[in-house]
């Protein structure tokens, strides 16, 4: 497929260092250029910054399933995932899906499916769609099963995370909205109940399974993270089986013990834009000012992102360099993606063009290939 060799000029580009302002931006065969090319477009009036690089989204879901058995192709509802991804200035996604016990849409089966199209529909997108797995710790029954079905399924990412509610089980309470999501995965609640009771009583099990599997998962070359660390303990079990990515850390000591022991940390974007969690657990801009955050991902939210950096930067928390970072080169190297997340010479052409003044999406690019262009500039790239 062709890519555009452009010069762009007039607009101010984001660096490393700053913006350098009223500066140009040369990209052919989908790289960033040296050299300026013959044909160019005034950009004059607009921002260029890296692409958006987004860690961890499950915003995709509403897309693959609007309402109950509504879309029946989901390659369809990726497709349609992908067009909401451009028009956030998102270049490069990796969309988190959910193998629960909890069913639904987090059931295995659906898991499978969600897998299945992102894998049918990600060579003919123009966004850089990657896969993550989430995996329940206390799904044993299914732990043989699943490094095979990770590499069948392509995906590069295994997240692990543990949402019993194990405290009322422990107190032989029932669970709350325990009703409802038995009913949503299709369940008797009595029979969810006795499925949630029989998988905490057989916790003292997930250890040692735990260090089995993650063994397996990292011979086969998957980056591993966990989910909602609470404790500088649990930081550094998770660390020892070799799952050196935080997602989300629920507090400030368990976020201190990754940075100390050189883990990845993941912070929700939402969490930027709201101004703290939606669940009480410890605030973002809280770890971000004390250095302990290396990316921010949309979580729920797509727009998410692009918002929480330019708040970053209006605050004066952190300049605009630094605040983008995290919303690119940052999330760029947790996934050892070097050849993106800067713009540099030999670098992916990987790219948005946001108005000046209003600071809303104009243009999306990957790897040189426009995945969203409106408005104006979308008069100057015709011209």
């Amino acid at each position: 497929m062709a890519n555009l060799e452009l010069t762009l000029t007039g607009a101010d580009v984001l660096h490393e260092t700053g913006l350098e302002r009223a500066s140009s931006l040369t990209f052919s065969d989908g790289v960033i250029q040296a050299e300026q090319v013959k044909r160019q477009v005034d950009l004059s009036g607009y921002i260029v910054v890296p692409g958006i690089v987004d860690v961890h989204g499950d915003g995709f879901e509403r897309h693959l399933a609007p309402r109950r058995g509504a879309m029946k192709q989901m390659d369809e509802g990726v497709l349609a995932a992908e067009a909401e991804l451009a028009a956030n200035g998102i270049s490069t996604a990796v969309l988190a899906q959910f193998y629960s016990w909890e069913g639904g849409l987090r059931a295995p089966d659906y898991a499978a499916q969600v897998f299945a199209a992102i894998k049918s529909v990600r060579s003919n997108v123009v966004t850089d769609l990657m896969a993550q797995l989430r995996f329940e710790t206390h799904m044993l029954d299914d732990y043989a099963d699943l490094p095979a079905k990770v590499q069948d399924w392509g995906v590069p990412y295994v997240v692990l995370n543990d949402h019993l509610p194990h405290e009322r089980l422990a107190a032989g309470k029932k669970p709350p909205r325990m009703v409802g999501q038995a009913l949503k995965a299709g369940r008797n609640p009595d029979v969810h109940l006795a499925m949630m009771q029989d998988m905490h009583r057989r916790r003292d099990d997930v250890p040692a399974a735990l260090d089995d599997l993650c063994a397996v998962l990292a011979k086969q070359g998957l980056r591993l993270g966990s989910h909602d660390d609470q404790s500088a303990d649990m930081r550094a079990k998770w660390r020892a089986r070799g799952v050196t990515i935080s997602e989300f850390p629920e507090t400030l000591e368990a976020a201190e013990a990754a940075r100390a022991g050189g883990d990845h940390i993941i912070l929700g974007a939402p969490n930027v834009v709201r101004g703290g969690s939606h669940n009480g657990n410890v605030s973002a801009l809280e770890l971000i000012s004390m250095g302990l955050c290396d990316a921010l991902a949309s979580d729920y939210h797509y727009p998410s992102p692009r918002r929480a950096a330019l708040m970053l930067a209006r605050s004066g928390l952190l300049d605009l360099a630094g605040a983008w970072k995290l919303i690119s080169q940052g999330p760029a190297d947790v996934l050892g993606l070097n050849d993106r997340g800067i713009l540099a010479p030999g670098k992916r052409a990987d790219f948005l063009i946001l108005e000046k003044e209003s600071h809303r999406v104009s243009a999306t690019l990957s790897k040189g290939r426009v995945s969203y262009l409106t408005g104006d500039v979308a008069a100057r790239f015709m011209q």
